[in-house]
């Protein structure tokens, strides 16, 4: 093979590689086949001046549009970022978003001209079409000046939204409104307390960023699947913690029924039992006595209760933490403990008016009462 026939060779492989690899151009029948993107920001909060002005601005905009049919007249990008315009004159009034996705549509369309309808054969014109056809698709230009209508009609609602025009009153609705609300169909609605408009807005929150995961998960799925995770293990520890906290609390209490108080307990001997020691020694004249008894008839009756596990090895102290801070029978039993060790422990004189103050709140703490009475609480001061 010679030098020619070998150079001839490689370059028709060259081209015949060159067009296997050369993609197809693209076709032109729809050229525009979906949305151009919307300008970078995409919206942007706006006042109703700043509203209608950009409406004013896009009036020329398509008529420009209109009359050159190019690409640089009928740029989308000249329509600009959407509007987001307030429904009221609030401080944070609530917006409305106004989107111009279908004017970059049309003016993508309109920078081509419009295509020459085709002339009707001889077969069409001896028979003209009949009433049910479907009447042709509008043209570009129709488009674009239907475009410039609605801008305008557009301009004016938005200049009449802004009047300010009071607003009537409507008597006679307002008076058919209270007669219907006064019927008996309504007679048990109610306005809506703080704790259910709380409850509304948590639920609201909670769906907002659920919503909000959801659609950060379909971007980004195993992210939003480790958010949503970790918001349902946030809640599971939650829950766990105060069911803790609420155990804890209560665990004194859970104690069985059928449980025998442990030998020298103060349940093991009837608080009944303690009582009569306790008017006995009072009987004697012996106070400090009378006291130290009246003190473990209480405490025998309320271990009984199970209010705690009975355990003789307890101080005054201990018993009075192992009741609950909401029991309304505390009061009664701290005052009870500090007459006791004052007089016991610590050596103080006992008088009658001691004893009789103490075996009050003893009495109210057997009896189950938990309203405190001032002379009760006046005869323990003393």
């Amino acid at each position: 093979m010679t030098l020619r026939s070998s150079l001839a060779a490689a370059a028709f492989l060259a081209a015949l590689l060159a067009t296997l690899v050369t993609p197809a151009p693209a076709r032109a029948e729809n050229p525009i086949t979906a949305a151009p993107p919307t300008p970078s920001g995409r919206w942007h909060d706006a006042s109703l001046d700043e509203y209608r002005t950009h409406l004013q601005d896009l009036i020329p905009v398509l008529d420009a549009c209109a009359k050159a049919r190019d690409q640089k007249t009928c740029d989308p990008n000249l329509i600009g970022p959407d509007d987001r315009i307030p429904l009221s004159n609030a401080t944070n009034p609530e917006r409305r978003l106004v989107r111009y996705g279908w004017l970059r549509v049309l003016l993508s369309k309109a920078q081509d001209k419009d295509a020459t309808p085709p002339k009707p054969d001889s077969a069409e014109k001896d028979h003209p079409a009949s009433e049910d056809a479907p009447p042709p698709p509008p043209t570009t230009t129709q488009l674009l000046t239907d475009a410039q209508t609605r801008l305008t009609q557009e301009l004016a609602q938005a200049g009449a939204t802004s009047a300010a025009t009071p607003p009537p009153a409507h008597p006679q609705q307002r008076e058919a409104m209270s007669q219907v609300l006064a019927g008996r169909d309504f007679r048990n609605v109610a306005t809506p307390s703080p704790r259910d408009a709380l409850l509304e807005q948590v639920s609201s929150w909670l769906n907002q960023l659920f919503d909000s995961a959801q659609r950060f998960a379909s971007r980004s799925p195993w992210i939003g699947r480790v958010l949503v995770g970790g918001f349902i293990l946030l809640i599971c520890v939650g829950l766990a913690w105060g069911l803790l906290q609420v155990e804890r609390r209560w665990r004194v209490r859970l104690i069985p029924e059928n449980r025998a108080p442990e030998p020298g307990a103060a349940s093991a001997r009837d608080w009944q039992l303690w009582l009569d020691d306790a008017r006995r020694a009072a009987a004697a004249g012996q106070w400090r006595e009378a006291i130290h008894f009246v003190y473990w008839a209480a405490i025998s009756r309320l271990e009984s209760r199970r209010l705690w596990p009975a355990d003789r090895a307890r101080t005054p102290r201990e018993y009075l933490a192992l009741v609950a801070p909401e029991d309304p029978r505390k009061p009664r039993l701290a005052t009870l403990t500090r007459t006791f060790e004052r007089i016991w422990y610590g050596g103080r004189p006992a008088a009658e008016s001691d004893y009789r103050a103490a075996e009050q709140l003893a009495n109210t703490l057997i009896s189950g009462s938990a309203a405190p009475t001032a002379e009760s609480v006046g005869g323990t001061a003393q």
